[in-house]
């Protein structure tokens, strides 16, 4: 097996939901997930740790994705929802929302960790940050995606109804 089928092997999937999530569709995300690994092939693998290869393949997909999304081919769907299972339907769509409306590069940081499961040290690589701002960014995205679940998924704030914390006579002691 060469370097290219192996990193195809190994990551050709996280490669594919980074993307999905980043363009929004299927066949796009299809569509890049190929052309990654097609420059991949055409760059020749570098000499590097696992961990560089991995960010490396990643930083291709991410840049791609950019190019992509500034071209203004994305299309914003929401094809996490499954029909079949209609309770999470709500869910998913308010949380493709809620990652949509992070900011661009949180976006990426948060997906890159959360989608395709990479380390901090390859996040940093990917992105050309410090481990620092990767941390950094990691919690803010997480943060905002609270913020923004909870007041979706909320009924009663959807009703504006306002809710306290818990008074003395309230809790179960």
């Amino acid at each position: 097996m060469t370097d290219v089928e192996r990193l195809y092997a190994e990551h050709q999937a996280g490669v594919f939901r980074y993307l999905r999530r980043i363009v929004g569709g299927l066949d796009a995300a299809r569509d890049l997930t190929q052309e990654v690994f097609l420059r991949v092939s055409r760059a020749g693998v570098p000499e590097s740790s696992e961990t560089g290869r991995r960010a490396w393949v990643f930083k291709i997909a991410r840049n791609l994705a950019i190019n992509h999304v500034r071209d203004g081919r994305r299309r914003v769907t929401h094809e996490l929802v499954d029909p079949a299972v209609p309770g999470t339907q709500e869910l998913s769509i308010a949380l493709a929302r809620a990652i949509d409306a992070l900011p661009p590069l949180d976006r990426d940081v948060f997906l890159l960790r959360e989608a395709a499961g990479l380390s901090y040290e390859e996040i940093a690589a990917a992105c050309e940050l410090h481990i620092g701002a990767v941390r950094t960014r990691l919690h803010e995205a997480r943060q905002q995606l609270r913020s923004m679940l909870g007041r979706s998924l909320d009924p009663r704030a959807q009703r504006g109804v306002r809710t306290l914390p818990a008074g003395p006579r309230d809790r179960d002691d």
